[in-house]
């Protein structure tokens, strides 16, 4: 059974359906783009799988044991987000809340799976600095540190290098990737990055006036994939 099953999925926001009939399935380790026009449903599609926001028909099922709060999500930064006053270590330790349920405290074993998740980004030393003051690219890291604290199975990363320099940018697609291969983690992520899509992702879900799904050398190979990946075009 797949990790996540969309079934015919209709979304939308104030009564204003955007996407109809999408499905599409992914399997654990799976590493899905989700490419597209602006305005196209992509945010909200990722919404609608958090369960931050319900359908307005079909439905989303989960396979594998797969629970709402195993799902680590990355969501795109805003100014506000950016200025937050909290340590490394207390915003890294609050991806494991999920887990915590009604405990006011963190538990050993949340606390060393901060620790290693720290270690894992390259953040050593780093866990009493204020996140505000962190450069763009220590603050992603920071946050996909902290989701990675809710999962062991699936990430969801809306834009993660978006503001991103060229290196730092190709620093993270490493990480991700380096967790999706050798860590079996399963990736989800909203890209404007045509070519770096291209690139990582075992499958491509494009969104718009036409959709595709498949899997990336279908993608290529499709005439709405040779229209925009040609060149590396960014939406």
């Amino acid at each position: 059974m797949p990790l996540l099953s969309c079934q015919n999925l209709s979304l939308g926001y104030d009564g204003i359906e955007i996407v109809k009939n999408l499905s599409f399935d992914v399997n654990s380790c799976d590493y899905l783009c989700i490419v597209g026009e602006n305005g196209s449903g992509k945010t909200t599609l990722m919404k609608t799988l958090l369960g931050l926001q319900s359908p307005m028909g079909g439905r989303v099922i989960t396979g594998d044991g797969l629970m709402q709060n195993e799902i680590g999500y990355l969501p795109q930064q805003t100014i506000v987000q950016r200025d937050f006053p909290a340590s490394v270590w207390e915003v890294v330790l609050s991806g494991c809340q999920g887990h915590s349920g009604l405990r006011p405290f963190y538990n050993k074993a949340e606390k060393k799976l901060a620790k290693e998740n720290i270690e894992k980004m390259g953040l050593s030393g780093l866990e009493k600095r204020c996140y505000r003051e962190l450069s763009g690219g220590q603050q992603q890291r920071v946050l996909l540190a902290r989701a990675l604290c809710a999962t062991k199975k699936i990430l969801l990363l809306d834009e993660p290098v978006s503001g991103l320099d060229p290196r730092v940018t190709a620093e993270m697609y490493a990480l991700i990737e380096e967790l999706n291969r050798k860590e079996g983690i399963t990736i989800i992520m909203i890209s404007h990055d045509i070519s770096a899509a291209v690139r990582y992702a075992s499958h491509i879900l494009h969104m718009g006036d036409t959709e595709f799904f498949g899997t990336k050398a279908e993608y290529i190979d499709s005439d709405i994939g040779k229209s925009f990946a040609k060149g590396g075009r960014i939406l």
